[in-house]
């Protein structure tokens, strides 16, 4: 497995790739790996020749400082499980590669609408620095497709956006939601959990399955179902923070001709802001 830190490195390889009529996939992410995102690498693995696994802390899209310096810098054991999992290139750069004249003079990406509702209007500029950063790899690495976890729902449909927006050549394939056998989404979040919280963190998913439950049976009262949601997680011992139920085919409002909704949730347990998502087919 190659692991390359900057960009002529990088193009050299990819070019040479090419050259040999390869399939290129790319697997973006910020590190600190666990089971889901081997997940994206299997996945990337079925569907092309080559697999690259991009592992850089992004700090355009962190909008508490304080989150950004705490973020597990964990390269040796990732490139290790990536090694295991038969990733080819793993491509590990600096900041100063990435954003070479610093952050306040880098040209970004902005996908107007998507990055600024649900996630996005609690985060600001977080889906900007997700979209800028997105871009950038995709200019370096010119994959034929990339992979995205569904777990962050909204970051996926904002992606997609992106790519038909700016006439990418990309398939982007979104991965299911990988959890732990209680329920609990894996994530890079996780972490921050104490033992307590992460035997209370199942909990989120529990209120995910009763709202989704009570959609299938044709309640369509939003309001009420999300204010006893919310209840339920506050009594678990969460903090509820944002929870939505949207159309899953283009995020807004529910209408009566949605046929897929999907449920949004975000709520605190501790120092950790965990998230979660179900879609549901609706009846006509």
């Amino acid at each position: 497995m190659l692991i390359i830190e900057t960009l002529p490195q990088l193009r050299q390889q990819i070019r040479r790739w090419r050259q040999e009529g390869k399939r290129v996939a790319l697997v973006p992410t910020m590190g600190n790996l666990h089971d889901g995102h081997m997940t994206l690498v299997d996945e990337a693995r079925a569907r092309a020749d080559v697999v690259a696994v991009s592992i850089f802390v992004n700090p355009m899209q962190f909008d508490r400082p304080e989150d950004l310096v705490r973020y597990p810098r964990t390269l040796q054991e990732d490139c290790e499980k990536l090694n295991r999992r038969g990733v080819d290139l793993v491509f590990a750069p600096a900041v100063q590669e990435i954003y070479p004249k610093g952050l306040e003079k880098q040209t970004f990406v902005d996908v107007p609408g998507l990055s600024t509702i649900l996630e996005g209007a609690s985060r600001p500029g977080h889906f900007r620095g997700v979209s800028t950063i997105v871009s950038k790899l995709f200019n370096m690495i010119q994959p034929d497709i990339a992979c995205f976890g569904e777990k962050d729902f909204q970051q996926l449909a904002l992606l997609r956006k992106m790519v038909a927006d700016m006439g990418y050549d990309i398939d982007i394939v979104g991965v299911p939601i990988m959890r732990a056998k209680d329920g609990l989404a894996l994530s890079s979040r996780n972490g921050y959990l104490t033992s307590e919280q992460r035997k209370i963190a199942p909990g989120l998913y529990q209120v995910l399955t009763d709202v989704a439950d009570k959609l299938r049976a044709g309640q369509r009262d939003e309001e009420e179902i999300l204010t006893i949601a919310a209840m339920s997680l506050n009594e678990k011992g969460f903090r509820a923070d944002d929870l939505q139920i949207r159309d899953a085919d283009t995020l807004e409002s529910l209408t009566a001709d949605s046929k897929r909704a999907v449920i949004l949730m975000a709520a605190w347990l501790g120092d950790a802001r965990l998230i979660d998502n179900m879609q549901v087919e609706l009846a006509q």
